[in-house]
């Protein structure tokens, strides 16, 4: 019974941060900036580290079942 909150929340983690590495990806790729009114790398760098970050936990949720 407490392996469906643990897969629930890696499948969170997991597609939030898949989803966050390809729309940054997508936004660098084009020239558009991540964030507004923030250096141009530093904002695709943090997007990316929050991206991974993420995707990590994800997969910690899903390897603790």
């Amino acid at each position: 019974m407490e392996s469906g909150p643990a897969i629930f929340a890696g499948l969170v983690f997991a597609l939030f941060g898949a989803g966050l590495l390809v729309w940054t990806t997508t936004r660098v790729r084009h020239g558009r900036p991540v964030a507004h009114g923030v250096s141009p790398v530093a904002s695709a760098t943090a997007a990316s580290v929050a991206g991974l970050v993420a995707l990590a936990l994800g997969a910690w949720c899903l390897t603790r079942l």
